[in-house]
This record gives structure tokens, sequence and C-alpha cells, in this order.
């Protein structure tokens, strides 16, 4: 039974062109970059290529470009790293409750070592509370952070009206986004947006896992979170798979190639599959915006009356893999924190399920899924005493 894989989310299937342009550096130009040596001088070119594919697709320069060993590690390296070292200028950060938990745990972090954290709440669809933003600013606000495109329910925070909001302070508030499951999927242009950091992963574009890059704009300083010898980064020290880099470099060229291409199609299988269970499954409820507001590839529904988890391993059965809540959230049966936050019930988060597409789904796989998953809904309403109760 061919295996349909809905969970891009959490990580994507790595294109077979990334694969191809991975191997030679397993194979031969295994190497580090360094001084003096005709192999360390290739080495050392080509990682400043890969750069330069990264940087064009956000609109960045090639040296604001960092490799890492993946999204978490950007992710902590800008955090850390900035407020470290600007702790000087102040000590209060702003974000959200529904952020990515590498945001939320991070300002956790630092509340306990002596910072002020402002949490802003976000209204029914996902998008975050403008007004407690503009009354959350102080004059010893350093940071904001966001999550660009929401990684439960897709909605893409408003970056342009953030950048006003905070530009409008007396004092410079550095705009952090961890762009990991918008990027590639919107456009993301750094200086149009006012980006100062910025995570991106190569996992979830089809590109190898253990690999990421963080953009740090020019004049940005930060502090050294890692410490040790400088192989590829001076931020990520020690080894970092040039082979990643290679397959990652590749995945950009291959997302940003046919980007409108890519994107529409996506959107297009999303719209899709909504419209589809809308008509076909009674009683569900989509979580988040529709339309352009929502990243492209994300879409979160709410089937009420039984247990999300239930849903997937029963499709799991069918050879249909989705996902129940944030993949990255706890895995124990707590009700997910960002569909709280946006005022669901504990039911109608135990009963989400997240659909993520990518560029190598078809409609087919959507008929498909439809059909097993309304099989699924019935047999499990059947038996749910919530449902009865409803009857």
């Amino acid at each position: 039974m061919k295996k349909i894989y809905f969970d891009n989310c959490l990580t994507s299937k790595p294109a077979p062109e990334v694969i191809d342009a991975m191997m030679p550096y397993l194979k031969e130009k295994f190497y580090f970059p360094q001084n003096f040596t005709k192999n360390g001088t290739e080495i050392d070119n080509d990682i400043q290529s890969f750069k330069k594919v990264v940087a064009d697709s956000i609109g960045a320069k090639s040296s604001e470009i960092h490799f890492t060993t993946g999204g978490t590690s950007a992710n902590n390296i800008a955090i850390k790293g900035y407020l470290s070292q600007n702790a000087g200028k102040g000590t209060h950060i702003i974000c959200s409750v529904i952020d990515y938990p590498d945001i939320l745990t991070n300002a956790a972090f630092f509340e306990k070592s002596g910072f002020d954290v402002t949490y802003l709440s976000a209204d029914n669809d996902g998008q975050i509370n403008l007004d407690e933003l503009k009354n959350a600013i102080r004059p010893d606000t350093i940071l904001f952070m966001t999550t660009l495109a929401n990684h439960v329910v897709g909605a893409i925070q408003p970056i342009k009206e953030i950048r006003k909001i905070l530009d409008s302070a007396d004092h410079k508030i550095v705009l952090f986004a961890d762009a990991c499951e918008a990027y590639a999927r919107i456009p993301i242009d750094v200086n149009e947006l006012g980006i100062d950091l910025m995570s991106i992963s190569a996992h979830k574009i089809h590109g190898p896992k253990g690999i990421g890059a963080l953009y740090q704009r020019a004049g940005i300083q930060l502090a050294q979170v890692k410490h040790g010898i400088q192989r590829i980064d001076n931020l990520e020290t020690g080894g970092i798979s040039i082979a990643a880099i290679a397959g990652f470099a590749k995945a950009v060229e291959l997302a940003f190639g046919k980007f409108e291409e890519n994107t529409v199609k996506i959107r297009n299988l999303s719209n899709y599959l909504l419209n589809k269970i809308e008509k076909e499954i009674p009683h569900t409820l989509l979580n988040g915006l529709r339309g352009e507001k929502r990243a492209p590839h994300n879409m979160n529904i709410s089937f009420d009356f039984i247990e999300g988890e239930a849903i997937m391993m029963m499709m799991d059965f069918h050879g249909v893999s989705i996902s129940t809540g944030s993949a990255c959230a706890s895995q124990g049966l707590k009700p997910n924190y960002v569909l709280m936050a946006l005022g669901r019930t504990h039911e109608q988060s135990h009963s989400s399920m997240k659909f993520t597409f990518s560029r190598y789904n078809t409609f087919e796989e959507i008929d498909y899924t439809v059909a097993k998953l309304a099989e699924v809904v019935n047999e499990l309403r059947r038996r749910s005493p919530l449902y009865n109760e409803e009857k």
C-alpha cells in the first residue's frame, strides 16, 4: 500500500535532486574548508556559493547568513546571543502565548534569569494582538519575538505592521522571526519586512535534516553561545555537514526556482481538502484563518465528539500520515496550547487534525484520504458517548 504523507509540517521528504547534490560531499569532497590547500579552498568557495543561494532567497547578503545544525539551533543562537550581548540596553522581551516552543522555552529561561517577558494574546484566528503590542513597549524593551507562520494553525503574523509599531519606540527594538514554517511557502524579504534575525530549516522544504540557517542583519551583535573551534561558522562552532549544506542549497533552488507554481499548487491542495471535508463530513471546524493570511500548506480542522489521536492511528492503518496537535508540543494528553489560546474548548483541541502539504502531494491522495477519513470519523462517532448525547 502506497503511503500518503500529509505531515510536512513535521518534516518533509528530501527531493531526489537534493540527495544527488549531497553525494559528492559524502564520497569525494568530504573535507572541511582550510586555508592554503586546494581542497580546503574549493570547499570554502562551495560554501560561499551555497550561502548566496540562501541569501538571495530572502533578499539578504551572503555575509548575513550563518549555517546552523537546524532551526532550533538557529533560534537559540539568535535569542540567547542577542539577549546576552545586549542586556545592558534593557531586559524586557515581548512574544506571544501562541509562539513556537523554541521561543517560549527561551523566554522562560530568560525570565528565570532576571528578564521581564510580556506574553501577547492572540485572536480566534491566530494573529497576535497589536494593541497589546503597542501598550507593552517600554524603555527597556530590546527584543520582540514571533513565529512568522504559526506551526499549529498556519496564521501569518502581520510583520510589516509589527515593524511599524516597534519603530514607533524611541529606541531600537530588534525583531526576531522563527520562519521555519513560513520559508519557501510565503514570500519573505527581510529588508522589506524589517526583520533583524530569522531562522529557517532545510528539512521542512525537502532538504536534509540537521541543517538550517540564521539570518543576522548587519550591525546586530550576538554574543557567543556555543564555544569551540570554528570549522564552518563563527556562531555555530564545530563541525557542520558540508553535504547537508549542499542539500539545503539545492532544496532552496528547487523551491524558489518555481516558487509561485509550487505555492499555488500547495494552496489549491489545502483548499481542496477543506472544501471536500466541509462538504462530506459534518460537525467540523476550521482552526485559523481562511485564504491568503494562512500559510498555504497548513490546514487544521477539528472533528467534533472524537479524539484526534484515534483518528491519527486509524488513518495510519489506512496508509495516511497526518498529525494531531503540535508536532513540537508535549506528547502527553494535554490540550494544544495554541488552540486553547484561540478560544477552542478542550474537546475541540483534542479533536484537531493537522494536514500539511508539499508539492509532491496530489488531489487523488486527498480524494482517498477524505473517503477513508469519513469512514473513520463515522466509526469513532458511533462509539462516542459525546456524539450520542448530542443526537
